[in-house]
């Protein structure tokens, strides 16, 4: 088991920053090449704003402010795992392992917040 798996909460604010913190943890270890620096911002920008969004959602004015955080959730999650994928896919394998680990945590974190709005609802 990876450190990765062993940090999985039921706690969604944790799990939320913990997510974004190996995201950045991860992006570190990659190649200094010019397309790692874009993936890398990028993929860092949409980890970070997954769990910020999330605590927004938890101060929400309304249910409809509340939805329209968890769609911000699910939207910049599945973003992350887009990002994710395409370093995965244009790096060695050095980095193959860690990076499907956080690219799954994304998919299920898009599911945990597919879940949340359509009871929501």
């Amino acid at each position: 088991m990876t450190k990765i798996q062993n940090l999985k909460q039921y706690d969604l604010e944790d799990r939320t920053f913990n997510f974004a913190k190996n995201v950045a943890l991860f992006v570190r270890q990659l190649p200094k090449i010019t397309s790692n620096f874009e993936y890398a911002k990028q993929v860092i920008d949409a980890s970070g704003s997954v769990g910020a969004n999330y605590i927004e959602a938890n101060e929400a004015l309304s249910k409809k402010d509340f939805a329209m955080r968890i769609k911000i959730c699910r939207k910049e999650s599945k973003e992350s795992a887009y990002w994710l994928r395409l370093i995965v896919e244009t790096n060695g394998e050095e980095c193959e392992q860690e990076g499907r680990t956080l690219h799954d945590e994304a998919v299920q974190l898009k599911k945990i917040f597919s879940s949340i709005l359509t009871r929501s609802e």
